[in-house]
């Protein structure tokens, strides 16, 4: 779904150095800095969708009650990647009265009910629910965070530290910690922000309903099988099947699951083994010294969709393993050896025709190639702010990294800030953009699929992007695609035409990577945004970009506006972002292109 921008006319961006006042996250009390947090990201959605502006005052006024009240709150930092400041909001009725101050979920309703000619109750209930479900884990992330360490294994891995790093969210998303059906006591087990651990749940499944594939020399029933260990506890005839213990409580109420149990054809086995570790998808687990990561179906709801593993994202998964190995992995690292995708090459479920698809039942088996020493950040975590309450600025590792390699070259922090965007450009964003122009496969390369690893200084070296759900296979491309792997796309739904890709790829790696990284770096005081732009306008226009043959530089250089995802409007509208085609799966607006006057 696609919207053009309405709203208030675009006001003088404000660049002003931060206000000398405490930053309202920094406030000791976790709960007013978890509520002044959704606040912001509920405005910074808004500013996004509607094109509103603040006036020449510095605040951000919003018509709300059908004109009959305003929302405002004082703009603290505005950002032209999106990442804006504000202070704390306020309601007024008009002249006479006084200002009220506004929570964020009153905030939610307001801004549901005005988004709207005609608003749905429902879905402004469902928003406000959700906001304040947000708000209380955000709250409880905050306390722990405050005053707990984290207990042994996960500091010891720079990725899993990073993965636990998410303690706002997604800074544009209105309800960035909702997950529903989460208990307190599941929460601080399940949640990677909490220093979550957990043994899986296993199954057993008779092998006349196993399903599961592999694109190694391995079987996904042997992989399962060793991490099982225990190979006495499967029942003859039946092979391993790793759960999420959430899910498995879940799928016992669900009949078509009960039934298969009740008839011997799923055993269920109970927890076992390890601890495992979730990281910041949650349903995607960890577990220190073993080969894998496991992608668990869980059906509960995170942001805007139910993480149950649809089949055409299992085979999607070993099809990229096979095309890379085919030789493309080879033509990749020759140009940028830095760079590689983090595979999903085997999978491992039920299938019966009473659980449909997703059943609920199937695992992604995901290859973990990083040591504990290596230094591979999720790039979300790495911008992360990190408001631990202490201090004058919200930390971030981002913020601690260019520190102290300013400390480390004696260099002022902006310039060494600016040096480490480039060489970010060249080693995570330029093997992307290769692989698009040059394969015919864009990557969903949000900020949370996307790794960043660094060198032992600190400098970025290379990357890795992660996620079976997001691979696009450009129908202009697809004679040499199924040229390296015949039969490619019969199973997985992932040849699309080209300009669906650059209206998605433009966002993804565009809007919410290459874009929110230069607005964390202008919101966290760590460099001038708009000399960030200046150098990603020349690093698009360089000769490097151009010669990977993706289009996406000549987009991002030329369009006056930009497609961009509309988090809080896709919230309203109640849609899951995992059903229906990909064109049609959110909301999107059009906004003006920062870089097209940088």
């Amino acid at each position: 779904m696609s919207t053009a921008l309405t709203g208030a006319p675009p006001a003088p961006l404000l660049h002003a150095d931060r206000p000398a006042e405490p930053d309202p996250l920094l406030h000791p009390d976790p709960a007013v800095a978890a509520e002044q947090a959704a606040l912001e990201a509920l405005l910074r959605c808004w500013t996004r969708e509607t094109g509103a502006r603040p006036g020449p005052d510095g605040r951000l006024r919003i018509a709300v009650l059908g004109g009959a009240a305003r929302l405002s709150a004082p703009v603290r930092y505005w950002s032209p990647g999106g990442w804006h400041r504000f202070g704390p909001a306020v309601l007024s009725a008009g002249e006479g009265t006084a200002d009220a101050p506004v929570d964020a979920v009153t905030t939610a309703a307001l801004l549901a009910a005005a988004a709207a000619d005609r608003p749905d109750p429902g879905q402004v209930a469902d928003l406000a629910a959700r906001v304040a479900d947000s708000v209380v884990r955000t709250a409880d992330i905050l306390a722990h965070r405050r005053t707990t360490a984290p207990a042994g294994g996960p500091e010891r891995s720079h990725f899993l530290a990073a993965e636990q790093s998410l303690l706002l969210g997604h800074p544009l998303h209105p309800t960035p910690k909702s997950r529903d059906g989460l208990g307190p006591a599941q929460s601080a087990a399940y949640s990677p922000e909490l220093h979550g651990s957990f043994q899986l749940h296993w199954y057993a499944v008779h092998r006349d309903l196993l399903a599961a594939g592999s694109a190694l020399t391995d079987s996904a029933d042997r992989i399962t099988a060793d991490l099982l260990g225990d190979h006495a506890a499967l029942p003859p005839g039946t092979a391993a099947l790793p759960l999420h213990p959430w899910q498995a409580r879940e799928l016992a109420h669900r009949p078509a699951v009960a039934a298969l149990l009740a008839d011997g054809l799923l055993h269920d086995l109970g927890p076992a083994g390890e601890p495992w570790y979730p990281t910041s998808s949650v349903r995607t687990v960890y577990r220190p010294g073993t080969p894998w990561m496991l992608k668990l179906s869980l059906g509960l709801r995170i942001t805007n969709s139910r993480r149950e593993n649809l089949r055409k994202e299992l085979h999607r998964g070993l099809e990229v393993h096979r095309l890379l190995e085919s030789g493309l992995a080879a033509e990749w690292h020759r140009a940028h050896p830095g760079f590689d995708i983090v595979r999903d090459p085997a999978w491992i479920g039920v299938d019966h025709p009473a659980l449909g698809d997703p059943g609920g039942l199937d695992t992604v088996l995901r290859a973990q190639p990083f040591a504990p020493a290596d230094r591979a950040l999720c790039v979300a975590g790495l911008v992360a702010e990190q408001p631990l309450g202490t201090g004058d600025t919200v930390p971030s590792r981002l913020g601690d990294t260019l520190r102290a390699l300013a400390v480390r070259c004696g260099r002022p922090l902006r310039t060494v800030a600016a040096e480490w965007f480039l060489r970010y450009l060249d080693a995570v964003v330029l093997p992307v953009l290769w692989l698009d122009g040059t394969a015919g496969i864009a990557l969903e390369a949000h900020q949370q699929n996307s790794l960043v690893l660094l060198d032992a200084d600190g400098w970025p070296s290379g990357g890795r992007y992660r996620d079976n759900q997001g691979y696009y296979y450009r129908e202009s491309a697809a004679d040499r695609l199924t040229a390296r792997l015949p039969g490619l796309g019969e199973h997985s739904d992932t040849f699309l035409p080209d300009e669906v890709i650059d209206h998605h790829f433009a966002y993804y790696l565009g809007i919410n990577h290459v874009l929110g990284l230069v607005g964390a770096f202008g919101s966290q005081g760590l460099a001038d945004e708009t000399v960030l732009l200046a150098g990603l306008r020349r690093f698009l226009a360089g000769p490097r970009a151009a010669a990977t043959g993706s289009a996406l530089p000549g987009l991002l250089l030329d369009a006056p506006t930009l497609p961009c995802k509309a988090n809080l409007l896709t919230r309203i509208n109640g849609l899951d972002e995992l059903v229906g085609p990909v064109a049609t799966q959110s909301v999107y607006v059009d906004i003006p292109n920062p870089l097209a006057g940088a």
